[in-house]
């Protein structure tokens, strides 16, 4: 680990109580404060409605001055409107990570700009600091404007994007070979770029010369100033007709109605705690270990406390700081827990506590490089964050069509840089592949998964027009299709990822340097329920030496990996890579997670998924046990099938020779329901639902030891699979199954390390 750097606390930020936060506030920055004041409900609902529109309307400036791909084509930016202290009304349906810590960045403003230098009307701040907040990392910047009315500071309003280059050592300002901070961009504090109304030139200018690419980002920062004006002016002229003390309440009642709903859902819910352990693989280039999150979430009447004590000590490139912890917390909290509740977020904030260990993945001190903050440690503690809220939601029938799988894990960042010289050119490019922005969507408990919808976390994520990429960069995709068998396996069946195949333009020559991050090549982040299987493994490729470079005499275009000829070259976690004109690059990102044993999928919906290529008729027999014979179902052989594959799983468990418990429905009489298969009857035993077999006693998670557990081949969860972990890391990798041991129904499935924990610290305390 780097040595600390002395002083560096200072650019730390947490939250904290508004009393202690008033006391660092110069007193020369005057505060509009409202305690008490009365709205009738129409005012409400309109003013409420209007702040609403205004973070939308946000969204349509930036978008319509930005000249950035980031911003253009896939909405990775987001906006909030904000309280005089920063604690934020409304937040945008674009990218919520980037909102996550928005409050903690005007917090920090607050404490430290209010007495130099000074924050007046016409301010605005530029900030780009992962510990400050307002971004999960270098490339996410922020412009914070305070809005004033009569010579008192009303609110704030912020924007945000993800800029494609802040310079650093590599292309895109990412590095996997990093050893700190210092090998990245440069963290930037608040600084004032507009002062008084005017944009500061040296300020800007500064800002610029850092970027590769200085005029989209000088554009970019631009647009993100001329949203934040438009929205103060409407904010403005909202408060001339309702007057500010109307305005202002309506604001705080947003939080507060926000807050009280949240926590009446969680009143309705049971107490307990449920734990999740997931894993980032290889911390920088040459690294070949994992990594462990740890969270366990603690339920407790109206309040959750999520603990990440015992999470791998920071290393590499593989860290967040503490507001991309928190950041992962909310885009998870907003869509899963909160998604019919407006969101108010510094109201649902105040709903949950966060314990953790300095010095860590999840927490990391300064100077840790932290360039894969978003899509590293911050998305996988997302993840968790999302396992237990549906292990706690599962056990609860009034909230089980809120259930859902893990949505396709994290995002596959692969950098394509060089040089474009079509058309006699010579003009330098740096894009990541966004076609990967069309992850599936985790299954739940009465639906499949949702293909290729997006991502959970950017509920107005898009994947970008093939022909505005080939446009824009020197590149033509010979496919971007979804991927067959992508979806996790499960009763309902997770949504499907897809592939994309780029090669350079005829007319480019020269080569293109790659760099590539792809968290979930070993241990699936995108992971199952309730014995639901994980969706894919990631899997980036170049295959040299393609039989038809750049398609200068092809007839047809190449199908698949298969007619492509060539040498595959499998790309790393993490590392860096070319492209060549004789090169074909190829990205397999992450579909969602299944719901549910597979072997309980109604036949009839898997002869659906084969008609409609979601699954192969190969996984139709081998994973869900399903005989087609012409195109139907064969109802007897899938029966026959299925128990084989029960009798294999309990040959695997040592339980070989055991006569299967028969499936039965309905199951038996329960005082509790766990999840999809298992049930506490009133004596306190844990039964499964589907054939009436008595496990062990729920008391401490005693009932984990009876489960059926077998270890296979990562390749036996199906054909999506990557099937050699040794390519990654070094340790041993494993399909773990626990089953009911009656009759053998998956109730957890993953791919994990040999030495993965037992879920028995989730029923610890569910007596």
């Amino acid at each position: 680990m780097t040595s600390k750097i002395p002083g560096a606390d200072e650019f730390t930020s947490r939250p904290m109580p508004r009393e202690e936060l008033l006391r660092q506030i110069s007193p020369a920055l005057a505060l509009h404060q409202v305690h008490d004041a009365d709205v009738d409900a129409l005012t409400y609902e309109v003013v409420r409605h209007r702040l609403w529109a205004i973070t939308q309307e946000m969204g349509e400036t930036l978008r319509r001055m930005s000249g950035s791909h980031v911003v253009t084509e896939s909405n990775d930016f987001n906006f909030s409107i904000c309280d005089e202290l920063g604690e934020q009304v409304q937040v945008g349906t674009y990218n919520i990570g980037l909102i996550g810590s928005m409050d903690l960045a005007i917090t920090w403003t607050l404490r430290h700009r209010s007495d130099n230098p000074g924050i007046a009307e016409g301010d605005m701040f530029l900030c780009n600091d992962p510990w400050i907040g307002g971004g999960l990392h270098q490339n996410d910047a922020a412009v914070l404007a305070p809005i004033f009315h009569d010579g008192k500071l009303f609110g704030w309003t912020t924007a945000i994007a993800h800029q494609v280059d802040l310079g650093g050592p590599r292309p895109g300002s990412f590095s996997p070979s990093a050893q700190d901070v210092f090998g990245e961009a440069v963290p930037t504090p608040p600084m004032k770029v507009v002062r008084g109304g005017v944009l500061q030139r040296d300020v800007a200018d500064a800002w610029v010369r850092r970027s590769r690419l200085p005029h989209l980002v000088g554009l970019d920062l631009r647009a993100k100033i001329a949203a934040n004006k438009n929205a103060a002016e409407q904010i403005l002229r909202l408060i001339a007709k309702y007057g500010a003390d109307t305005v202002k309440a309506v604001m705080h009642r947003m939080m507060d109605d926000a807050e009280r709903r949240l926590r009446a859902k969680l009143e309705t819910l049971p107490d307990g705690t449920w734990t999740a352990v997931g894993y980032q693989e290889q911390s920088q280039t040459g690294d070949r270990g994992l990594h462990a999150i740890k969270v366990a979430m603690t339920k407790e009447a109206d309040r959750l406390v999520f603990d990440f004590r015992g999470t791998a000590g920071q290393a590499g490139i593989i860290n967040c700081p503490y507001p991309g912890l928190r950041a992962g917390i909310v885009f998870t909290m907003l869509p899963l827990l909160a998604g019919d509740i407006p969101w108010a977020a510094g109201g649902l904030m105040r709903c949950f506590e966060i314990i953790t260990d300095e010095d860590t993945i999840t927490n990391a001190s300064f100077p840790a490089a932290v360039g894969k903050g978003p899509f590293g440690p911050a998305w996988g503690s997302g993840n968790l964050v999302a396992e237990v809220l549906a292990k706690m939601l599962d056990a609860e029938p009034d909230h089980r069509t809120d259930v859902q799988s893990i949505c396709n894990g994290t995002t596959d960042l692969c950098v394509v840089s060089g040089v474009d010289v079509r058309g006699g050119g010579s003009k330098g490019f740096v894009s990541p592949i966004f076609d990967v922005m069309a992850g599936g969507y985790g299954a739940q408990v009465y639906h499949d998964g949702v293909d290729t919808g997006g991502r959970l976390i950017i509920p107005s994520a898009r994947a970008p027009d093939v022909e505005m990429t080939e446009y824009l960069y020197p590149l033509v995709a010979l496919w971007r299709r979804e991927q067959t068998d992508s979806g996790g396996p499960g009763r309902q069946r997770g949504g499907m990822s897809g592939s994309v195949c780029y090669v350079q333009h005829p007319d480019q020559t020269g080569t293109m340097s790659l760099v590539v991050s792809g968290t979930g090549k070993v241990a699936n982040q995108n992971v199952g329920l309730a014995g639901g299987y994980p969706g894919n493994s990631q899997l980036d490729l170049v295959v040299r030496g393609v039989n038809e470079p750049q398609l200068a005499q092809a007839v047809a275009i190449p199908a698949d990996l298969g007619e492509l000829g060539g040498q595959i070259e499998v790309l790393p976690c993490e590392g860096e890579s070319h492209l060549g004109p004789g090169d074909a690059l190829y990205l397999h990102w992450q579909a969602g997670g299944g719901y549910g044993d597979p072997l309980l999928r109604a036949p009839e919906s898997v002869r659906e998924d084969v008609r409609q290529v979601r699954v192969s008729a190969d996984a139709a027999r081998d994973v869900y046990g399903v005989v087609l014979r012409s195109g139907e179902v064969d109802a007897t052989a899938t029966g026959e099938l299925r128990e084989k594959i029960r009798h294999r799983r309990a040959s695997g468990a040592g339980l070989a020779g055991n006569r299967l418990a028969p499936i039965v429905a309905p199951g038996p009489r329960y005082a509790r329901r766990l999840d999809d298969n298992l049930v506490v009857l009133d004596s306190g035993t844990v039964a499964c639902v589907h054939c009436g077999t008595e496990i062990g006693p729920l008391e401490g998670g005693a009932f984990v030891a009876g489960l059926a557990r077998r270890d296979s081949a990562p390749n036996e969860a199906g054909p999506h699979i990557w099937q050699d972990p040794l390519e990654y890391v070094d340790a041993e990798i494993v399909f773990r199954q626990l089953c009911c041991p009656g009759c053998l129904t998956a109730v957890n499935s993953r791919v994990v390390p040999v030495d993965h924990p037992l879920p028995v610290d989730d029923y610890r305390s569910w007596v």
